[in-house]
């Protein structure tokens, strides 16, 4: 029996080689691959693959959030996050999502077939240099909805829309971000986004 997979990656030469790679191993077989966030559960749907290996940082919904989807409505897919996003922050995330396997992407070749190996049989597996940091990291000090606000903003909305995407005043909002900048030590709007980004909370 071969491990069926899923890919979402959206630079297209890495998802060519990381193809490429997993059809040399006999066990792994590539059944969808993507290029975006939003294609990845219908795909998932569609394939049923055992495991998703999913990039973080994708157009669309990105891939943390795709896990948590998968996790709701395909509980028999494990996740794999593969991502040049190796911060302490994503990895939290990426548990809270539920996630069975979290690598970055310079880890050797062979070190992906034995994670996806390894998650496919109800293993965990977490880059250990990762999970040492997140040790060390501080929680994010952040609401969820401080959070969802901060990503928001991130993302180029405007209090206004902000409020109406999220059912709010835009006071309310503007409240939000003046407790997020506290939060975080920040001198502005921008300077908050910066620092979650670094710090993987966004």
């Amino acid at each position: 029996m071969k491990i069926r997979i899923l890919l979402a990656e959206d630079m297209h030469l890495v998802r060519g080689a990381l193809v490429a790679l997993l059809d040399l191993e006999p066990d792994i077989e590539v059944v969808a691959e993507v290029d975006n966030g939003d294609a990845i559960l219908p795909a998932a749907l569609e394939h049923r693959p055992d495991v998703a290996v999913l990039d973080i940082d994708l157009p669309g919904i990105d891939g943390l959030t795709a896990a948590g989807l998968l996790h709701e409505q395909l509980p028999a897919c494990r996740v794999l996050i593969l991502t040049s996003l190796g911060r302490p922050g994503n990895l939290r995330r990426a548990l809270d999502a539920q996630v069975s396997g979290f690598l970055v992407k310079d880890a050797p070749p062979a070190r992906l077939a034995e994670a996806i190996r390894q998650v496919g049989s109800g293993a965990r597996v977490i880059d250990p240099q990762l999970a040492l940091a997140a040790w060390d990291a501080r929680q994010n000090p952040l609401t969820r909805r401080e959070t969802e606000v901060l990503r928001l903003t991130a993302n180029g909305a405007e209090p206004l829309e902000i409020a109406a995407r999220l059912y709010l005043s835009v006071g309310t909002v503007r409240n939000y971000l003046t407790a997020i900048v506290t939060k975080l030590n920040a001198r502005s709007k921008v300077d908050a986004i910066r620092v979650a980004e670094e710090s993987g909370w966004l």
